[in-house]
């Protein structure tokens, strides 16, 4: 266990990491709302992609690491608990992933003059990031909160959940920028971003923000003295995250 010093730093860590979240949420939901002509569902399909990064964001990099910091925010309850609520941040991450993949596909596939799917690198970045999402939380809830798996099981599986754990959000950011990118360079030519205009000005700031808000993250969970240490009456295998 940290230093009561270690531990201020860290509040103050967990504090920063919640704000740049929700800041790049609004960000993305100005940069949609505003300068991208706003939200709509199937009956628009050029506005229904404005769900994709939002959703994304929202889904695949703020719950997302949310769940991850769980052992580490609340050390001092039960481990049960715990696992019950990482699982189910993660089972809401994955949702809005989902439906932020149908909004893309959507505004593809529902113009009168539909377009090419998975043909650039963020896609396919993008679709194996939420699919090794996906089999990371089958595989983990299978290992950790069903009775069957044993001891020798889940201490072998341990470091792998914990490194793809990191790895995958990290990625999830990685594709996150190329996708900022990919729209403000193709996506609206007219919007400026060559010429430092506000649109280009805000995504670039959400971009900046995302890394900041995804490096602090993977700071305080690879930082031994924040890890959750087990009491005395839980099963000692080593802790995820």
């Amino acid at each position: 266990m940290g230093s009561s010093s270690d531990m201020r730093y860290f509040n103050w860590l967990v504090l920063l990491v919640q704000l740049l979240g929700v800041v790049s949420v609004v960000i993305t939901a100005v940069w949609m709302g505003h300068f991208q002509g706003g939200f709509a569902w199937t009956e628009d399909p050029a506005r229904e992609f404005a769900y994709h990064p939002l959703f994304m964001v929202i889904g695949m990099i703020f719950l997302y690491a949310d769940g991850i910091l769980a052992y580490r925010v609340f050390r001092n309850d039960r481990k049960l608990y715990i696992k019950i609520l990482h699982a189910s941040m993660h089972v809401a991450a994955l949702i809005f992933a989902s439906i932020g993949l149908k909004a893309v596909f959507d505004s593809h596939n529902l113009p009168k003059e539909p377009l090419p799917n998975l043909y650039s690198l963020h896609s396919w970045l993008g679709l194996l990031v939420v699919i090794g999402f996906g089999l990371q939380w089958v595989i983990g809830f299978a290992s950790f909160l069903l009775p069957w798996a044993g001891m020798t099981l889940r201490t072998m599986y341990m470091p792998y959940h914990t490194f793809w754990g990191v790895t995958l959000l990290i990625l999830a950011t990685a594709t996150a920028l190329m996708g900022i990118t990919e729209k403000a360079l193709f996506g609206k030519p007219a919007n400026g971003y060559d010429k430092h205009s506000r649109e280009g000005t805000l995504i670039n700031c959400l971009g900046l923000i995302l890394v900041i808000f995804t490096g602090v993250v993977v700071y305080l969970v690879t930082k031994p003295e924040y890890k959750r240490q087990p009491a005395p009456d839980e099963e000692h295998v080593p802790l995820d995250n």
